[in-house]
């Protein structure tokens, strides 16, 4: 990842248990990547989710999305592609690509509220909130006023 980017990228092969019938990669499947990918861009960045936990700080999904463009396969090599964003106070976005060498297989989303174990929604630590720009989409939004 390089520093001060808000990308990150992993790379997967698919294994055979991860296809259905049609031996396409599994639909479901795509949002495991998607945590594999997030976990792995947290814990580059110096945060783990598993020390995040350990400071009372956690990230639920709130909403998941996926558009399958074109099916994945047992042994495919892929890289799923992440860019993190902040889309709120105390909210976060992960969007993701997934490839198969150039060719884009699925994309999507994910977005995530800071939440104490006690399931009440928390400030974010300022040292994580940091890592996360500002989204595009965050400064498109109409003004209260307008």
């Amino acid at each position: 990842m390089e520093a001060g980017s808000n990308q990150s990228e992993i790379r997967i092969q698919v294994r055979y248990s991860e296809t259905d019938a049609m031996k396409f990669v599994y639909y479901a499947n795509y949002l495991v990547y998607f945590e594999v990918a997030r976990t792995s861009a947290l814990a580059a960045l110096g945060h783990p989710y598993w020390e995040m936990e350990k400071r009372n700080v956690l990230i639920p999904v709130l909403e998941s999305h996926c558009e399958y463009l074109k099916p994945g396969r047992y042994g495919d090599n892929l890289t799923i592609r992440t860019l993190r964003w902040r889309s709120g106070p105390a909210r976060i976005r992960f969007e993701y690509q997934v490839l198969r060498g150039e060719e884009l297989l699925a994309r999507g989303h994910t977005a995530h509220a800071f939440m104490h174990p006690e399931g009440r929604a928390i400030r974010p630590p300022r040292e994580i909130v940091e890592l996360f720009p500002d989204w595009p989409g965050l400064a498109a939004k109409p003004s209260p006023a307008a």
